[in-house]
């Protein structure tokens, strides 16, 4: 029975010392792992930085549509000082309005900076552009502006 019991003892001890990794097939893991994210991140940044420049543009002709129903109901665009606003709210007694023209307040663009409009515009009777990713006009790739009149 002593035979048995030790046995059964060196098995069990056999099999609890094989179970875990070592320190090196840890670290072997842990470099795959940063080499794949390495190669895998910069891409998957770049398709987020697209698809911010896409929003832009799908919000910025969203936003022209708003101004375009606004334009004829009231006879005109909203002014410079009314602002994006005048498509949620009211402005002055303008007795023609029939809004909100937007369901929502008006939103910011992709990168958290609000939408810059004009009107007159310089381009058009109306300017409506976003600053892209650096907030601030020129730029290039997810800073270059974004702009209605492309």
């Amino acid at each position: 029975m002593n035979k048995q019991k030790a046995a059964i003892a060196v098995s069990h001890t056999r099999w609890y010392n094989n179970s875990g990794f070592t320190l090196i097939e840890l670290l072997v893991v842990i470099i795959i792992l940063g080499l794949l994210s390495a190669l895998v991140a910069p891409k998957f940044f770049g398709k987020i930085d697209k698809a911010k420049m896409k929003t832009t543009k799908a919000q910025i002709e969203l936003l022209g549509t708003a101004l375009d129903d606004f334009r004829l109901d009231t006879g005109r665009y909203p002014t410079t000082d009314e602002g994006l606003n005048a498509l949620r709210e009211k402005p002055g007694d303008l007795e023609d309005w029939d809004g909100p023209y937007l369901p929502k307040p008006v939103p910011k663009d992709p990168w958290g900076h609000p939408y810059q409009y004009r009107s007159p515009g310089e381009h058009g009777r109306y300017d409506l552009f976003s600053y892209g990713g650096d907030g601030v006009e020129g730029g290039e790739k997810e800073n270059k502006d974004i702009v209605s009149w492309e």
